[in-house]
């Protein structure tokens, strides 16, 4: 398969390139050399410069089988069919593990939850997803497969603590390092609009992690906008807003304009690019969210985007786009940064 050879002192600045595209291949095992290091890529042809000594090489990689990994426990009491079918990534929310169990794997699903508790003693909640996010609220039914009868936790994420049910309130442990990366961007002073707030996770990260004046979070789902304000009283957060309904109707009524302008509901969140631009000025810079195919990245969402800001007489300058996860076979939530001229 293909690799990416690059020098040693290059390693973790092209791996988490590389990981945040979803280019790494995390199933094989990097080969490491005396002063470089090849590591296992997927899609190796849209692999930009990232290091001035990369070399695209033809190699022979292992698959990786970590000792003491969910896949090690759990193979020699499965079936070969059985075992081409296990998935063994999960969603962890604080103490709550979330299982996704394959049709084929049900009379497996107990073994699996104790074995997961076994390999994670912080685990004390094993669950298992029952269907898609839903609703209005994008809520997912859970089921208790091991552990403490709960769906509620604190969840840690980039010093901030998150309060959530994972049944009732959409959150995703994912986007961590997304919600960072916007974070990081927020500059001194800045007035910051997080539409579809959830839990708050967004607003507690940009609140007490960065210098902004002031963060705003909207959230239509009753449930969600109750545990955001538990994680304002959680985090000790006081310059931050939160305010229960609809975006297309609470936007109208702040009169208010904004810094930074946060959309992160991917499926639907060009139906809000009216209500977030007429709460947007010259300079403002906002991130749009969207769900693409790989080969529709980014220009369907940036189509999206400029036909807005026509609609509403608004002239805009693409600042760059990041995949941040993948959400089926060659679909990904794609974010778009781009700025109000």
């Amino acid at each position: 398969m293909k690799g990416l050879k690059v020098p040693l002192r290059d390693a973790q600045k092209v791996k988490e390139i590389l990981k945040s595209e979803g280019l790494l291949d995390n199933g094989k095992l990097a080969l490491k050399g005396r002063r470089y290091i090849i590591f296992p890529v997927k899609g190796a042809s849209k692999i930009k410069k990232i290091s001035a000594g990369q070399k695209t090489v033809q190699k022979k990689f292992k698959t990786r089988v970590k000792k003491g990994s969910l896949k090690e426990e759990v193979c020699k009491k499965l079936t070969k069919k059985e075992a081409d079918l296990l998935k063994t990534s999960f969603d962890v929310v604080g103490t709550i593990a979330i299982l996704e169990v394959e049709e084929g794997l049900e009379k497996r699903e107990k073994m699996l939850a104790k074995s997961v508790m076994k390999l994670n003693p912080r685990i004390k909640t094993v669950l298992k997803k029952e269907g898609g996010h839903t609703g209005t609220y994008r809520r997912q039914k859970m089921r208790l497969l091991a552990g403490d009868d709960t769906k509620e936790s604190v969840h840690l994420e980039n010093g901030v603590k998150i309060m959530v049910n994972v049944e009732t309130v959409y959150f995703s442990p994912r986007l961590s390092h997304e919600r960072k990366r916007v974070a990081e961007q927020v500059k001194k002073g800045e007035k910051v609009l997080v539409m579809f707030s959830g839990a708050g996770p967004y607003v507690c990260v940009i609140a007490k992690k960065t210098k902004a004046k002031e963060v705003v979070g909207i959230e239509i789902n009753p449930e969600g906008h109750r545990y955001a304000i538990e994680n304002l009283l959680l985090n000790k957060i006081r310059n931050a807003r939160l305010y229960l309904g609809d975006v297309n109707e609470i936007v109208p009524r702040l009169r208010e304009k904004f810094d930074r302008i946060v959309m992160p509901l991917p499926k639907t969140a060009e139906g809000f690019l009216p209500a977030a631009l007429s709460a947007a000025k010259k300079g403002t810079e906002m991130h749009f969210y969207d769900f693409l195919e790989e080969k529709d990245i980014p220009l369907r969402a940036v189509e999206k985007i400029k036909k807005a800001c026509a609609e509403k007489k608004k002239k805009c300058r693409i600042l760059g786009y990041v995949k941040c996860g993948q959400h089926a076979p060659r679909v990904f939530r794609v974010c778009i940064d781009f700025k109000i001229v």
